[in-house]
């Protein structure tokens, strides 16, 4: 059967095409007796307006800005590799993204990247950066300027955003959790955690994950305070190392976020990567290596490439104000083994 189309609803409501394109666009001049029987005939007869052929014939062009992280992280480079690829597929859709750089662990910078973005140049913008009150502030700022936006990878739930897009971070740190319990078996020891900073929402949300799941179902572990490099490869190295140093009962590791090369290079100065349990976030280079070298476990991960292409869907949505089709834009949390590297 063929899809209903625009000649379908003028027939059915018994007006022109004219005001069938009035309606569909909610352009003003026409009655709302009228109105209601158009909507009466979309709805009986399952139309589902192409937003794609409307937005073109009209000659729209989306804008996006991707807020993202400057600095080593890989997950931020295979995040920003996957969104250029997703750029060059999306052009003949006609969005155009600009990737904005910003220092995530300076406040400031963000705010001076975010308050840079105006109506006159931008449509939407999708931001990775932690949520402070300043944050907060210039998300409003960009609400209120009438631009759509999405949280990426880590949320921004009390800013007012319009959408997140990226897993659930509290279930991610229980995953990790159940892993480690699991892969340390019955030994007692303790646990060391490490993550770039607890500023971030997503490292706050999978330490409260992991540590529930360690209350409830590995009692013989202690879990040691968090370790955060602050975006400094040299101080996660110096951290980790006097960490391991401290703790000869040491059995596991757990990885929250960025920062996995000098982690795992100061693991193996201090000669105990061997003997310890560790879990990583995000399938990048160096985790890839590390699982195949067994020197970590598991990674917990999430399509880089569903991520961007569910933030530019969702700003698009936004943009042509239709419904966000919610299963699609769930991202599934991933395991990665040595066994199932892809």
């Amino acid at each position: 059967m063929s899809k209903p189309t625009v000649h379908d609803i003028a027939r059915q409501a018994g007006v022109s095409l004219a005001t069938v394109d009035r309606v569909l666009n909610a352009r003003p001049g026409v009655r709302e007796k009228t109105i209601e029987r158009v909507n009466e005939a979309v709805r009986s007869l399952g139309y589902v307006r192409d937003t794609y052929a409307a937005n073109l014939a009209r000659k729209t062009q989306y804008r996006f800005a991707f807020v993202l992280p400057e600095g080593d992280s890989q997950f931020v480079g295979t995040l920003k590799a996957a969104l250029h690829e997703a750029m060059a597929a999306q052009l003949a859709d006609r969005v155009i993204v600009r990737i904005v750089p910003v220092q995530a662990q300076d406040p400031h910078s963000v705010v001076r990247a975010l308050n840079s973005l105006s109506a006159d140049h931008f449509d939407g913008v999708a931001i990775m950066a932690p949520e402070t009150p300043q944050v907060r502030d210039a998300v409003a700022r960009l609400k209120q300027a009438g631009l759509s936006v999405v949280a990426l990878v880590a949320d921004l739930p009390t800013s007012g955003r319009d959408h997140f897009v990226g897993i659930n971070s509290l279930s991610a740190g229980r995953t990790a959790g159940v892993l480690m319990g699991r892969f340390v078996g019955a030994r007692p020891g303790k646990i060391l955690i490490v993550t770039n900073s607890m500023l971030a929402r997503d490292s706050i949300e999978r330490r409260l994950g992991f540590d529930a799941v360690m209350a409830e179902s590995f009692p013989q572990l202690t879990i040691l305070p968090s370790i955060e490099s602050r975006d400094d490869p040299a101080r996660m190295e110096m951290v980790v190392a006097r960490a391991a140093a401290a703790h000869p009962d040491l059995v596991g590791v757990y990885s929250m976020g960025p920062g996995n090369r000098p982690l795992l290079q100061a693991l193996r100065a201090s000669g105990r990567l061997k003997g310890l349990v560790v879990i990583a976030h995000e399938l990048t280079p160096v985790t890839h290596r590390a699982l195949l070298e067994d020197e970590v476990d598991a990674v917990i991960t999430q399509n880089v490439g569903h991520l961007v292409r569910s933030a530019l869907r969702v700003l698009r949505a936004k943009c042509d104000g239709v419904p966000i089709f919610e299963a699609q834009e769930r991202i599934r949390i991933d395991i990665v083994l040595k066994e199932n590297l892809p």
